[in-house]
């Protein structure tokens, strides 16, 4: 009975991931056709763009098409996600990225749309940290402090998946792997519609992602990256959650805030990173720039593919880091995912400084 359970519900997971990669995949070529005869392209005179023919952005609206199809068509409704909530606040965000995408919206506006999909999440559908696990000893959180708390991450992790949108593949690759990994842990979890939802939003992007890769026929646009943190963030506080209070004995993976971290490390540690930078310089942490990390690979002359799977590869070895070093304690192993990220990006530094004087020196480490 248990082994026709399981492969039921392998075959439903198959099924999820199966279909909502088909509706994006078939829904692209119409969404190409129209964009060529309506002439909706990137905007190629912007200083950060790296192509030099016109691409259109609006394969974000085929994600959400095959998302939330899906999802409604697949997922379990029950106490564990409020679906409703989750669809609406997708349905708003989705409303502001196209327009965006296509006329452009005010950065005020944009961050006052964020923050109340932000709070209907958080405060309607109550999808928020309620302690953390004594991370640097703190363990349960007030209610003042978790909804924002709660808050704050969605809005970061929905904005550094649109800051990482800068190079062919690689939001639509960390997607996958965010998703993805956490839809592997729901399973194992027992938590059935929390993975359902991660695999519906893993096969949209896959199906994206064939369109997507150098070189790129279609962008996601802010479409796309900002329902791609949306449901990443969610996947998130959700896997953190369950953890805490989990019954009938199912399994519980206590180390969930620093696997959480190395998940979302890409996006979020280069978020920081530049944001850190401009206000150090005296501007606007919101000024766009060149100095993302995949922008700083792109110099020492890495394309777009290598690029991707380099950072792919950096975001794999930090999820496999956690699973080896469970043993140790969430602040251990997030202090530790952090080091690792500022390693590497001082490596990165050191060679785009010995490029530029000709050298190997040591001093290229420090100078």
């Amino acid at each position: 009975m248990m082994e026709f359970l399981h492969n039921y519900t392998f075959i439903y997971y198959v099924f999820i991931v199966a279909i909502s990669l088909l509706i994006t995949s078939f829904a692209i070529p119409s969404i190409l056709h129209v964009a060529r005869f309506r002439h909706l392209y990137d905007d190629l005179g912007h200083f950060r763009k790296e192509h030099d023919h016109g691409i259109p952005r609006l394969g974000g609206v085929a994600i959400f098409v095959g998302f939330t199809i899906t999802s409604l068509l697949f997922c379990m409704t029950d106490k564990s996600l409020p679906i409703n909530y989750l669809l609406t606040a997708c349905i708003i965000l989705f409303a502001m990225g196209i327009k965006d995408d296509l006329s452009g919206v005010n950065s005020n506006t944009k961050f006052i749309i964020q923050f109340i999909v932000c709070a209907i999440l958080v405060i309607l559908g109550n999808i928020r940290l309620t302690g953390m696990y004594g991370v640097f000893g703190i363990y349960e959180l007030p209610y003042v402090v978790s909804v924002g708390l709660s808050i704050l991450i969605i809005l970061m992790v929905v904005n550094a998946f649109n800051l990482i949108d800068g190079i062919d593949g690689l939001a639509a690759t960390t997607g996958i792997i965010a998703n993805g990994s956490f839809a592997i842990l729901f399973i194992y979890e027992k938590q059935y519609e929390l993975a359902a939802v991660s695999l519906a939003m893993a096969g949209s992007v896959l199906g994206f992602l064939r369109f997507n890769l150098t070189p790129a026929k279609i962008f996601m646009g802010d479409t796309g990256s900002l329902l791609i943190g949306l449901i990443s963030a969610v996947m998130a506080l959700k896997f953190i959650e369950v953890n805490m209070h989990t019954v009938n004995k199912l399994p519980q993976l206590y180390e969930a805030p620093a696997l959480t971290v190395a998940i979302l490390i890409g996006p979020i540690f280069d978020t920081i990173r530049v944001f850190v930078i401009r206000i150090s310089k005296g501007g606007s942490p919101f000024n766009a720039d060149r100095n993302h990390i995949h922008h700083r690979m792109l110099k020492l002359g890495f394309n777009h593919l290598q690029t991707t799977l380099i950072l792919t590869g950096v975001n794999i070895t930090a999820i496999f880091m956690v699973l080896l070093l469970k043993a140790y304690s969430n602040s251990i192993l997030i202090v530790l995912i952090v080091l690792m990220s500022l390693t590497f990006n001082w490596l990165i530094t050191f060679f785009i400084r010995s490029k530029e004087r000709e050298s190997l020196a040591l001093r290229n480490l420090f100078i």
